[in-house]
């Protein structure tokens, strides 16, 4: 594990399964984590079978975070009403976060690993970010992760949108006693990919605004599949 250099805009952790990695995962955290939150399941992953892949943990700028007061916290977005059925989300910090995974896949590309190759993944605010910047990326990817989330500024996906994520496989894990972003929002948000004629993989678990271990298994067996 070792720190980004300085191709990279944000600053992140890396975790390499082997020398000279082939394969990678760009993983984001939650509203308020940091890069980190998510190394241990590396760990827990069984990736047996695939060829090296990079972990890459990114961590997010600190900015003032509207429902929690104008705290200062590590964010992607800035979340401005708890009220889901409203615009939540600062559709510029959104875009802004999605230009810096961009660069992220960027220099995974730099260093010979093709966006084929290339998993976006995130956590709640992180997987929001993964959703936004993998159905408008230009280039097929190895696949879109979004745990514990929720699809941002949907309304302008239909004229955003390139059709080479179109068949990209979508893991997409919710929690029935998620508390922060509810369920059936978040089923929403799957209802909308799936008609719009994506490929969601939809998994629902017995948890809050978490991850648990059947999770942590599936997204084992679902990142051998998109990886392999």
């Amino acid at each position: 594990m070792e720190p980004s250099d300085s191709l990279q805009t944000l600053d992140a952790l890396e975790v390499e399964t082997d020398r000279n990695p082939v394969r990678a995962v760009i993983w984001l955290h939650g509203l308020g984590a940091d890069g980190s939150d998510f190394l241990p399941i590396v760990d827990e992953l069984d990736l047996d079978g695939l060829p090296p892949v990079r972990f890459v943990f990114p961590n997010a700028p600190t900015m003032p975070v509207t429902i929690n007061g104008g705290y200062v916290m590590p964010a992607w977005y800035d979340i401005l009403s708890a009220d889901f059925t409203s615009r939540r989300e600062d559709p510029q910090g959104v875009r802004s976060s999605a230009a810096e995974l961009t660069k992220l896949i960027s220099r995974e590309n730099a260093r010979g690993i093709a966006d084929q190759h290339i998993v976006l993944a995130g956590f709640s605010q992180g997987g929001a970010i993964a959703l936004h910047t993998g159905l408008r990326h230009p280039a097929r990817l190895a696949g879109i992760m979004a745990l514990s989330t929720y699809l941002p500024l949907a309304d302008t996906l239909g004229a955003e949108a390139c059709d080479a994520n179109l068949g990209t496989s979508i893991f997409m894990a919710h929690g029935y006693d998620d508390g922060v972003i509810g369920f059936d929002f978040s089923k929403r948000s799957c209802d909308l990919l799936l008609a719009a004629g994506y490929a969601v993989d939809w998994r629902a678990y017995a948890m809050d605004h978490s991850v648990c271990m059947e999770e942590v298994r599936d997204i084992g067996e679902w990142l051998r599949w998109v990886l392999a």
